[in-house]
C-alpha cells in the first residue's frame, strides 16, 4: 500500500523560509516521479515542483522558480520541498503525490497525501 505523509508546514513572516517533507511508503522515491502540488484559498490546484531521480529530471512552476528547491533522501525515502522568500500568495495547503507511471505530467499523480498547510503573513 502506498502511504505519503507530508510534514513541516507552518506559518511563517514574508521573506520567511520553511522546509516541507513528504515520507513515502510502499514505493522507493528514486523509482518514480514525486511531486509537490498546492491549493490555495478561493484557487484551484497548481503543481509547485517535481523530480523523477530516475531521468534526472526536475520542474518547478515559474512562481517558485529560484525560491523553491525539491529533492529526495534515499535513505529516509523521503521527498523534500525548500521553500526560501516566502509571499502571502505562496499560502495554501501543500500536497505532495507520487505518479506510478513517471511522467511527471500533472493529471498522472495517483498517490496523494493529506496535505500541509502553509500561511505566510506580511
Amino acid at each position: 500500500q502506498v502511504r505519503l505523509l507530508e510534514s513541516g508546514g507552518g506559518s511563517v513572516q514574508a521573506g520567511g523560509s520553511l522546509r516541507l517533507s513528504c515520507a513515502v511508503s510502499g514505493r522507493t522515491v528514486r523509482d518514480y516521479c514525486v511531486g509537490w502540488f498546492r491549493q490555495g484559498p478561493g484557487k484551484e490546484r497548481e503543481a509547485v515542483a517535481s523530480l523523477d531521480y530516475f531521468f534526472d529530471r526536475t520542474h518547478y512552476a515559474d512562481s517558485v522558480k529560484g525560491r523553491f528547491t525539491i529533492s529526495q533522501d534515499d535513505v529516509a525515502n523521503t521527498v523534500d520541498l525548500r521553500m526560501a522568500g516566502l509571499r502571502p500568495e505562496d499560502t495554501a495547503m501543500y500536497y505532495c503525490a507520487l505518479d506510478p507511471t513517471r511522467s511527471c505530467n500533472s493529471d498522472r499523480f495517483q498517490y496523494w497525501g493529506q496535505g500541509t498547510q502553509v500561511t505566510v503573513s506580511s
